[in-house]
């Protein structure tokens, strides 16, 4: 795999465009469906801008402090991601993705007074009963030791020969007792879009969101890893591994159930609906 450095972090704008052009027959260039780019993408000597920090600390709802939350070096990496996923090489068109799961795992506190080494590829490019899922693998390193990995798996959805799994919906467990409600406001998704990078209408357009399948915007699934990660600030240790699987879109507005217990050595947590139980996000610490 050759490594690619950049000299700084890529303008999202014209990423932005080359996504929508992806969309477009004969516009979005060929792309190789059954392979993934053999690259690394690398920006080194990144710094925290310490305002940008603090807005995004309010938006998802962490406490104001000098240590970086575990979901941040996510959106110091995105525009890298946006550069490795909108790219002609890339299998699937960017737009249309679906986020179904992410992993994060940080090794030690990262403050911001840190110099981060980013750096973002792409692995594993398999089947899903619904089509193909691919990994995206961004980390963060501090004077050459990596303390922080983050692994989102996104899915294509084609067609398959069955058509793809579907779970009864009868069979959806019932969701635990919540710990806590939250209201969800419809300016969480573009306050969201402005610190986080990702513009991506579904979040803040209703007409995005309709074209898209959908009768209004839907929260980012990152923001509401980080909202419940927020509410258990304070009771993790640091270093540990922390799971989310996106489960139903939350649409926007809505009123959410969030639930927390300690298991193990760690947590187990969800978001639900607060009206129908439907399920948004489970994840694990």
């Amino acid at each position: 795999m050759s490594v690619v450095e950049l000299p700084a972090m890529p303008a999202a704008g014209p990423l932005y465009r080359r996504a929508a052009l992806s969309l477009v027959p004969g516009l979005g260039g060929a792309r190789r469906a059954g392979e993934l780019p053999d690259v690394e993408l690398t920006v080194r000597d990144v710094p925290v801008d310490r305002d940008h920090l603090a807005r995004y600390d309010r938006v998802c709802g962490f406490r104001l402090t000098d240590t970086l939350p575990v979901t941040y070096p996510h959106v110091l990496a995105f525009p890298l991601t946006l550069r490795l996923m909108t790219a002609p090489d890339f299998p699937f068109p960017m737009v249309g993705l679906v986020h179904l799961t992410n992993r994060i795992t940080v090794r030690q506190p990262i403050d911001a007074g840190d110099r981060l080494d980013l750096s973002v590829r792409a692995a594993d490019l398999r089947p899903h009963p619904r089509g193909r899922q691919v990994d995206v693998i961004a980390t963060a390193t501090v004077d050459g030791v990596e303390v922080w990995r983050d692994v989102s798996t996104y899915l294509s959805k084609e067609r398959t020969p069955n058509g793809g799994e579907r779970r009864d919906r009868g069979d959806r467990p019932a969701p635990p007792a919540p710990s806590a409600h939250w209201r969800v406001e419809p300016r969480v998704g573009p306050e969201y879009a402005k610190v986080s990078g990702d513009h991506n209408p579904i979040h803040t357009s209703r007409l995005g969101a309709r074209l898209l399948g959908f009768p209004r915007p839907i929260a980012h699934g990152m923001w509401s890893k980080a909202r419940c990660l927020a509410a258990l600030e304070g009771r993790l240790p640091d270093a540990y591994t922390v799971d989310v699987s996106f489960k139903l879109p939350l649409p926007l507005p809505s009123t959410v159930a969030f639930s927390a217990d300690a298991v193990d050595a760690g947590w187990s947590f969800a978001l639900h609906s607060a009206r129908s139980g439907k399920p948004h996000l489970t994840g694990t610490v």
